[in-house]
């Protein structure tokens, strides 16, 4: 069966590491954005110039037609989705619950979470043996922040990773009879750019002391632990989770 991987956010920082080991590993890969058309390209070079198949197609993961569109531009180009990481996601600046407005609310729940909800139904859709598909896998990146809390700087950003933690074990059961494998990965810490958002760029430096490994993560360790859980190897792997913290 041919490999076809949908990574959401897919332009930068995890989403970008995952994209490049999936297409060593051969799938033919979609790499979603929002804005950063270059960035987007910029690993679709990378992949296409290993011989690789691979698109880049930009959509607000928050917004159903959007998603709904790129789905459909992924069944035209590449062919039907086997793997789907569901990656993409905003930090917002440092703060605490009692100044959070709404709008901050309604943007960090909307892609963190509805975004998440709307690609795994498009993708459940064409692989669940129910409705004629032959099945495959799921991997949501959350983060351990759904279990640290993130206390005085993104208690928001956290929340919404808890609800996918939710997401990741009621939806494994949901389709584990269907031929889908539901899982996460909990990363922290690690060396991306998502840090800048929050205002604070050199976190995962200022904080490493205070990991029991005493150093931050790279991106590239969090892309192997998602082409695990995607692969045959973790066959009954399903409504798990890795977490990637560093011993946090």
């Amino acid at each position: 069966m041919k490999k076809v991987i949908v990574i959401t956010g897919g332009s930068r920082g995890i989403g970008a590491a995952t994209a490049r080991l999936a297409a060593k590993r051969g799938y033919a890969v979609c790499v979603n954005y929002l804005q950063n058309q270059p960035a987007a390209n910029a690993v679709i070079h990378d992949i296409e110039s290993s011989g690789r198949r691979a698109i880049a197609v930009a959509a607000d993961v928050s917004l159903e037609k959007d998603v709904v569109g790129l789905f459909k531009t992924v069944d035209e180009q590449l062919g039907t989705v086997t793997a789907l990481v569901n990656n993409a996601g905003i930090l917002e600046t440092q703060m605490r619950v009692e100044e959070m407005d709404a709008a901050r609310l309604n943007r960090t729940f909307s892609t963190n979470i509805t975004g998440y909800f709307l690609c795994a139904k498009e993708t459940v859709r064409r692989m669940s043996t129910k409705h004629g598909g032959k099945g495959g896998s799921i991997v949501n990146v959350s983060s351990a922040a759904s279990r640290l809390g993130s206390a005085g700087e993104y208690v928001d950003y956290a929340a919404s990773k808890g609800a996918i933690d939710t997401l990741t074990i009621g939806l494994a059961q949901e389709v584990a009879a269907e031929g889908i494998r539901v899982n996460a990965v909990r990363p922290a810490f690690i060396y991306t750019d998502i840090h800048a958002s929050g205002g604070e760029p050199n976190r995962v430096d200022r904080i490493k002391e205070f990991i029991p490994m005493r150093r931050g993560g790279q991106v590239e360790e969090v892309a192997n632990a998602i082409l695990w859980l995607l692969s045959d190897e973790a066959s009954y792997a399903t409504g798990t989770f890795i977490d990637l913290a560093g011993g946090k």
